[in-house]
């Protein structure tokens, strides 16, 4: 009677353990199904984005006036850059083949046609760029979004060839990743592909152009407080890019300005005051080795200004010692160089080298000597009937000593 009641009991306790560690793997499964989802922060994390102009109206006023604004937005007439007057909508791959920029009842489409018939025609249905430099274009097939053949270059006031596209024929299934999209817009929710790169995005669920959340982090939590305790003067569930340390302040502007970083974890995971090592493997630069000419000026940004002296020289420097990213201060030179004066004095002894007395108004512009616009290497567009590339221009910045661009500086100045 003994040996039964043991035997009984051993094998409820065997029951019992086999039970347990079921669950635990169910919940190991489980645990790793949520590691692998594709926007663990979703939607219900952000808010609408007008909503902080209710309490930051002259903040949010100015910057809808940035670059980061525009950056992605959907296609209409007002964020367009390019002409569809029908002396100017065309872009000829060669006598056969025409791609024609047009205005529809539904909508702007790129129209490619063949020997004068039309073969197919694509909707406009993102704006992806300012236009400060130029704009591509994105458009939907189901789920899908695919980057369009032909991009506006506002250099030359003219379509051009996507950077990257043939130049002898229309190419049309470059397919956007969420990589893409997470340097144009804030937000965009995947629902189908990999883990690390869904290939299909839930189109009501996109918060267009780089707006307040990127910087600040999800704000849904911060209105819904705020709007209920309107006497709080401190601001809560919201992330201050002053307060974060310097390497977080950067890695805030380094998810999109520094160049080949891959993802080790899911698009839109990482947002401001994380750290983002945690997410990306970081594409760093050699100090020793970077010099004015060898690195791309669009490539790697901020690991240009981090090799650059005046960053290492330095314990607080960051991107936002130049930059105010709530207002649009693009081409103000006068402005930044006062802002490189915080740092170098102009009537120190060490700043009064032979190079700089020939200098008139020094204070006014540094940037044209040390921070020069140079073509880019990865920005770069074939024009109608073109036999080689036009590059944009954009600034360096690596802060350094450009011989030639100071010879050619005060070759200006004196003419």
């Amino acid at each position: 009677m003994g040996l039964k009641i043991k035997f009984r009991r051993s094998v409820l306790v065997l029951l019992a353990i086999i039970t347990a560690v079921f669950i635990l793997v169910k919940c190991m499964d489980r645990s790793n199904e949520q590691k692998i989802s594709i926007a663990p922060e979703g939607p219900e994390e952000y808010t609408n984005t007008h909503k902080c102009a209710s309490c930051h109206k002259e903040i949010y006023d100015s910057y809808l006036q940035t670059a980061h604004y525009f950056t992605a937005q959907p296609a209409s007439e007002k964020y367009i850059k390019g002409s569809f007057h029908k002396e100017k909508n065309k872009y000829r791959y060669s006598p056969f083949i025409l791609l024609s920029m047009e205005k529809r009842d539904s909508g702007f489409y790129q129209v490619a046609y063949f020997k004068g018939e039309e073969k197919k025609a694509m909707r406009f249905d993102i704006v992806i760029g300012s236009g400060v430099m130029g704009q591509s274009f994105l458009t939907w097939r189901g789920n899908r979004l695919y980057q369009l053949p032909i991009t506006y270059f506002t250099a030359a006031d003219q379509w051009s060839n996507s950077p990257g596209f043939p130049s002898d024929k229309v190419l049309i299934d470059r397919p956007v990743t969420s990589r893409c999209l997470e340097c144009h817009v804030t937000f965009a929710q995947g629902i189908s592909g990999p883990a690390l790169e869904p290939i299909e995005f839930d189109r009501n669920k996109i918060i267009f152009g780089v707006d307040c959340q990127k910087c600040h982090g999800p704000a849904a939590k911060h209105v819904e407080y705020q709007t209920k305790h309107p006497g709080e003067k401190i601001g809560k569930y919201i992330i201050n890019p002053a307060s974060l340390s310097r390497l977080q302040q950067m890695d805030v502007c380094a998810l999109c300005h520094s160049g080949n970083i891959q993802k080790t974890k899911p698009s839109f995971e990482y947002t401001a005051g994380k750290n983002l090592s945690d997410y990306f493997v970081i594409d760093t630069l050699d100090n020793f080795n970077v010099s004015p000419g060898n690195i791309d000026v669009h490539g790697n940004q901020v690991g240009l200004l981090k090799a650059s002296k005046c960053f290492r020289k330095s314990t607080v420097m960051t991107c936002n010692t130049c930059h105010n990213t709530h207002k649009n201060e693009r081409g103000k030179k006068e402005l930044f160089s006062q802002r490189c004066m915080g740092c170098h004095n102009i009537e120190a002894a060490n700043f009064k080298t032979p190079t700089h007395d020939l200098v008139v108004g020094i204070d006014k512009n540094c940037i044209d000597c040390h921070m020069p616009s140079q073509p880019s290497k990865s920005i770069a567009v074939f024009l109608e009937g073109a036999e080689t590339p036009k590059a944009s221009e954009l600034r360096s910045h690596f802060i350094g000593i450009y011989p030639d661009e100071i010879k050619k500086f005060i070759n200006n100045q004196n003419k």
